[in-house]
């Protein structure tokens, strides 16, 4: 059972939690309609799928299709925040070890302001491809969430929309492994955040415009990577956490655990996606493994395989599975069944998470090239290869018919770059 951090409830709080919930369920619904913004990691429904009905470029190049392009001071992996006329990004200067959110506007790439967030000791981890800055902003209602390892601890930071800090604070003391990328996620009143590390983590939920804690679940004592995941899955809300050799399912409102199952491995970095009735999740160490559980709470593993989705988050869409896996296939799996329907190789290595948009799919490798395949269960059929510097971490992003790009062209001094593409 979870530890819950709050004064007994009377009928006002259950009162409170009904339309937190109600409010939360329709506003998930209500979101996909948006097709001008990208709030959160992995979108507007948090699944890596862009509202339908745009039409971005499956073509671009330095000289084409390309609207703006701006220098990001510092590395980092964060992916763009777009809501409004502005973006946010999560950066790290790599000398000072500051950790900072940096704002651009939407329409020139033009930096309006900069949030210093820790002025030292950002962490960027113990693993080559790992940054200091890998998590991405959470945009809700007016307030920036942004989670980082600083000093041997995880610190989530709430700013104003002009960059001014509300409230941090520290989550748990950490051991880095390889490092820290999850990134907050927002729902009603609470900002949840995954903190799994070799000392023992937690998953904890902390109050949106305090930070105060709410609840925390302690968690074992192994090195996972993983965004929780809010799920409209076997007819209830469930936030769902892979990894440490488990599945395992919240009620995000109260921290009750609903189920858990072990059927992970035990290093996860993939946010959890779902077609409804079950959660599918992947991980990478020590084995490969790709599953299906039913949601229900049964317990029941739908299928599995050993195909290798370690880093890329899946994508999920009308009784079909989509993947791109580490070493740069595409996959196209049965929902229910895990029925193979085809495979194809685009080349590279992977780190960044797809993304679709009514059949298209813009899936971007760590040289630089994102490709553009037409993604339906009938067949794979590539429609774009398109190149822009020579590194790219950060996930693509889409909206308003545009694509914004986290690209970095290495050398002495390294560079990175946000890229607006659009026609």
């Amino acid at each position: 059972m979870p530890t819950l951090l709050l004064p007994s409830y009377n009928y006002s709080t259950f009162l409170s939690l009904a339309v937190c919930t109600w409010l939360s369920f329709t506003n998930l619904h209500a979101i996909a309609a948006i097709s001008q913004d990208w709030p959160a990691w992995r979108g507007p429904n948090r699944d890596g799928i862009a509202a339908p009905g745009q039409n971005p470029p499956v073509q671009w190049s330095e000289t084409e299709n390309i609207v703006w392009k701006a220098s990001i001071p510092g590395r980092g992996h964060s992916s763009p925040t777009v809501v409004g006329d502005r973006i946010y990004l999560a950066t790290a200067d790599p000398v000072k070890l500051s950790q900072s959110v940096i704002c651009l506007d939407r329409g020139t790439g033009k930096q309006i302001w900069q949030s210093e967030v820790h002025p030292s000791g950002g962490d960027p981890g113990k693993q080559v491809h790992s940054s200091a800055a890998s998590a991405t902003v959470a945009h809700d209602s007016g307030q920036l969430f942004i989670s980082f390892l600083n000093g041997g601890s995880i610190y989530t930071t709430c700013l104003d929309l002009q960059g001014k800090q509300v409230w941090q604070k520290k989550i748990c003391n950490f051991v880095t492994h390889q490092g820290f990328a999850s990134s907050p996620v927002v729902h009603g009143n609470l900002v949840l955040v995954s903190a799994d590390h070799r000392g023992g983590g937690v998953v904890t939920a902390v109050d949106r415009n305090s930070g105060t804690p709410v609840w925390t679940e302690s968690r074992p004592k192994l090195a996972n990577y993983t965004t929780p995941s809010i799920l409209n899955v076997a007819g209830r809300t469930q936030m769902v956490v892979a990894g440490c050799n488990l599945v395992s399912s919240f009620d995000p409102l109260t921290g009750k655990k609903l189920w858990e199952i072990p059927g992970s491995t035990e290093e996860c970095v993939v946010t959890a996606v779902t077609d409804g009735k079950r959660v599918f999740v992947s991980g990478g160490y020590p084995k490969n493994h790709a599953v299906a559980v039913e949601a229900d709470g049964s317990g029941r593993i739908a299928w599995q395989n050993t195909a290798r989705v370690y880093v890329p988050s899946m994508i999920a869409k009308d009784g079909h599975l989509f993947a791109v896996m580490d070493a740069g296939l595409a996959v196209c799996w049965k929902s229910e069944t895990g029925e193979e329907l085809w495979k194809e190789r685009l080349g590279g290595d992977f780190f960044a998470s797809p993304i679709m948009v009514n059949d298209r799919i813009y899936a971007s490798n760590v040289g630089g090239k994102t490709f553009v395949f037409e993604a339906t269960p009938v067949a794979f059929k590539l429609v774009g290869t398109n190149q822009l510097g020579n590194e790219a971490y950060a996930s693509p992003v889409l909206c308003g018919s545009r694509l914004y790009l986290r690209i970095a062209v290495k050398g002495d001094p390294r560079q990175e770059f946000l890229y607006c593409v659009g026609k």
